[in-house]
């Protein structure tokens, strides 16, 4: 199976899972039947580009919207490399120009947009930007805990943003990474979308000591009687040396597939997604346009998150022009050439190698 087909079965069957469990809520049922025949549109349109222009469009991007952040997480790469902190080296595009990008990427036919940060949840005028786009769902990556009713209510507006709150495993893991008080933020926010039997998510930074934590049956069950469905395992990337052992090596990331696969089994009613996950059976990275690109605040198109280096701007260029990029079609070749996921990011290990293509 190649890989454009591959990815649109995935995303049929994320559709098809979100939809049997928003059925109690008939308002959310019929926005994701809707948005399940939206996806279908898209995937059209990424074929007809394909096979007329040869632009290969991802179905998927990571857009950063904010350059602040109201927490100090240990390790947060987004700090690290200059897209937030307390004082951002980069600059945000104003909510039109987000507006702009987000409908060429409609047209385009990516189907999702990932909204990070930063907190975006502090960056409510580019929400609503994205609120505007009928035809991608666009998942929130918040903290979690600048949610309260207002932010709910602004949720039950918007079904095309979906809120997936960062925890790290439970009260001591999640608190010892993101502060004192901060589990128990997420949880009343977890609280107030199941009462409103909102779909939701979790996305959780895996690393060699939390793993069977966070993919055990227990803690597991424990998300499902909180209602969420979405599980996003992302893995950890070290920025400096000292955390290197956190990192997932090839032994990890076998074992994390199997578990994955076991919990998949399990857990019927839960959709599991993981970053970078099963690269490997995808013929390496799919960053760079292959799957998926990032888009700094400042509108920089880069290969992934945790790969700050661009050649590109797309609110001066668009989108076309950055999947055909130099940078972007030098690191899809070199991928072809060999380059394999040992764990965290790819493409954070062949940095050097990134730096001398631009």
């Amino acid at each position: 199976m190649d890989l454009s087909t591959y990815l649109a079965d995935s995303i049929r069957n994320i559709m098809a899972k979100a939809y049997l469990n928003v059925l109690s809520n008939p308002h959310e049922a019929r926005f994701m039947a809707q948005m399940q025949r939206t996806i279908g549109k898209a995937e059209r349109r990424r074929k007809a580009f394909l096979e007329k222009e040869g632009l290969e469009v991802p179905p998927f991007l990571i857009a950063s919207i904010a350059t602040t952040c109201n927490l100090q997480c240990k390790g947060c790469y987004a700090r690290k490399n200059g897209i937030a902190g307390d004082t951002p080296t980069k600059t945000t595009l104003t909510p039109d120009q987000w507006g702009s990008i987000f409908s060429e990427a409609s047209e385009l036919g990516v189907s999702f947009c990932l909204l990070a940060g930063g907190e975006p949840l502090m960056r409510r005028d580019l929400l609503e930007s994205a609120a505007a786009i009928d035809g991608i769902i666009f998942p929130v990556f918040t903290n979690g805990t600048l949610i309260g009713t207002i932010y709910t209510e602004f949720f039950k507006r918007h079904l095309n943003l979906i809120p997936v709150i960062s925890i790290e495993g439970e009260l001591a893991a999640t608190d010892d990474r993101r502060g004192k008080g901060v589990f128990q933020r997420t949880l009343h926010a977890m609280e107030l979308f199941q009462k409103e039997k909102l779909f939701f998510g979790t996305s959780i930074t895996v690393t060699t000591e939390n793993y069977h934590e966070v993919t055990s049956e227990d803690f597991l069950s424990y998300l499902v009687s909180l209602d969420c469905r979405l599980v996003f395992y992302v893995e950890y990337v070290p920025f400096d040396e000292s955390t290197e052992h956190l990192a997932f090596r090839d032994e990890h990331v076998a074992e994390m597939e199997q578990i994955l696969e076991s919990r998949r089994e399990r857990f019927k009613e839960m959709i599991f997604l993981s970053f970078p996950g099963d690269e490997k059976a995808l013929d390496g990275c799919l960053a760079a346009g292959r799957g998926f690109f990032h888009i700094g605040p400042d509108g920089s198109a880069e290969p992934c998150p945790f790969s700050p280096f661009s050649d590109r701007n797309v609110a001066q260029t668009g989108l076309r022009d950055a999947l055909s990029s130099p940078l972007f079609r030098n690191i899809r070749n070199a991928r072809a050439l060999g380059w394999e996921h040992t764990g965290g990011c790819t493409l954070y290990e062949h940095r050097d190698e990134i730096k001398a293509f631009l």
